[in-house]
């Protein structure tokens, strides 16, 4: 009786330990590794669906954090948005505003204070109130997101000089999206030593009737990665996503707000998923939202995120 226990006891360890086991390797092939996120990026004519968290999972910890980025690692995002600034002394910080006045407890514009009484304040959350985290810069944000996750660089275009060369101390290039609301010609005499070493996104504010001229005049010299679209009404341009996509560069739209999206917006997909599915059957293929881990989990539901 007591061998037949123990034979038992040793056959349900044993199968304890395999379920523990395959679990460790279903998680690790869970795990997207830089590589699969850069293919995706340059692969616009694939089913996945890249999901860019704003500001990053700015709901469960302060916005543009250390944490919220983080929080989208560990979740599986394809993409942080981050936003950057400088100092009075130069250094370049992680924060949305031109002032600290919504996100810490303390007033003034971002460039008259320096890095490091900008460091000595704390952030507050998405109800104003006080937590630990603090302004990161964007040297951090670099070296926590190295080989994990691609970077969307916003409000960076007029400091890009700056931003590169901590790319270059960072060994980040590769992983940075840089955007701007400006024609192809602008954007190659005002940026086009980095055009070749990043990935740059215009940006089209629908309605605007060059915007299929525009479009076309990047196609044509090969230099979108993709195209941001905020699109307020119903266009006919919509039609031309796949187009787009077919000819090399991928299409961005924002589920944040419904001015962005004619309606379709975070918020309303948390009631209902199927709100997403708007994005998909227009040949979108990279959503920026506010509810990453919503958004994640209807499209893994789908088929269109690992």
């Amino acid at each position: 009786m007591k061998l037949n226990f123990l034979i038992l006891a040793l056959l349900t360890l044993l199968i304890s330990c395999k379920k523990e086991a395959n679990r460790i390797i279903n998680d690790q092939e869970k795990v997207t590794s830089i590589e699969e996120l850069l293919t995706n990026l340059e692969d616009s004519t694939n089913k996945d669906i890249i999901v860019v968290a704003h500001r990053g999972d700015w709901r469960n910890a302060p916005e543009n954090s250390l944490q919220a980025i983080q929080n989208c690692i560990d979740m599986g995002v394809d993409m942080v948005e981050i936003d950057v600034r400088e100092t009075k002394d130069g250094q370049l910080v992680v924060i949305h505003d031109v002032s600290i006045d919504r996100t810490t407890k303390a007033k003034g514009l971002v460039k008259d204070w320096t890095l490091s009484d900008l460091k000595k304040l704390n952030l507050v959350d998405g109800l104003g109130v006080e937590t630990t985290h603090k302004i990161p810069t964007l040297e951090e944000v670099l070296n926590l997101s190295k080989d994990k996750i691609l970077i969307n660089l916003d409000k960076s275009y007029a400091i890009f000089d700056k931003c590169y060369a901590l790319l270059e101390k960072t060994g980040t290039i590769n992983q940075v999206i840089i955007k701007g609301n400006k024609t192809r010609d602008v954007v190659e005499k005002e940026f086009g030593e980095y055009l070749d070493k990043v990935h740059f996104m215009p940006i089209v504010r629908l309605p605007n009737p060059k915007a299929k001229e525009i479009i076309d005049d990047y196609l044509d010299n090969k230099l979108a990665i993709a195209f941001e679209f905020t699109i307020p009404e119903e266009t006919e341009l919509l039609s031309y996503f796949d187009d787009i996509r077919a000819k090399g560069a991928s299409v961005w739209v924002n589920a944040l707000w419904k001015q962005h999206n004619i309606g379709h917006d975070d918020e309303k997909a948390v009631l209902d998923n199927s709100v997403y599915d708007w994005y998909i059957n227009n040949n979108v293929d990279i959503i920026q939202t506010d509810r990453p881990q919503v958004l994640l989990n209807y499209l893994r539901k789908k088929g269109y995120h690992k």
